[in-house]
């Protein structure tokens, strides 16, 4: 791999860019019977769009996260929230891997250029979800490390800084 001019690093955002994030999947799985078929959509959709929420103020761990999204969707669709489903939930993501072609297109380029990942996961979770790509990143930046989550422009001006 050539390149006209040659960049210190690219960077890449990690869940659902890098890693399929399944977390509609792990919602179902974890809820099972109790995600009625007919607010399935709905109840995920709202999920979905209280995370992003709940991302765009002060920094809070991500288990957090993911509980106030679904403490907040449960209550405006009615069901019964329990903090051990919202528990689950995060204790499936660093199981997800990545998307068909990802690892062999990173090691690929890994060769011409380092990588390095900005992603909104914890500390602990990036790691092992970093780990399931299998390709060598130079610098692994969290949410967690940054103390706040994209798109907050902070985010990317830590990265800046970080990386030089």
């Amino acid at each position: 791999m050539t390149f006209e001019t040659k960049p210190k690093f690219v960077t890449f955002d990690m869940n659902g860019t890098l890693i399929k994030f399944a977390i509609a999947d792990a919602t179902r799985q974890v809820l099972g019977d109790r995600l009625p078929a007919e607010l399935a959509d709905a109840y995920l959709q709202a999920t979905k769009a209280y995370r992003i929420d709940e991302c765009m103020g002060e920094y809070k761990p991500f288990h957090q996260i993911i509980a106030n999204s679904m403490v907040r969707a449960s209550r405006r669709l009615g069901l019964e929230y329990r903090e051990a489903d919202a528990q689950a939930v995060y204790e499936l993501v660093p199981t997800w891997g990545p998307y068909p072609g990802v690892t062999e297109a990173l090691n690929r380029l890994a060769e011409a250029v380092p990588l390095v990942i900005i992603t909104n996961s914890d500390t602990a979770q990036a790691e092992r979800l970093a780990g399931n790509l299998q390709a060598p990143f130079e610098v692994v930046i969290t949410a967690e490390q940054m103390g706040l989550y994209k798109p907050r422009l902070g985010a990317f001006e830590y990265m800046f800084d970080k990386l030089g």
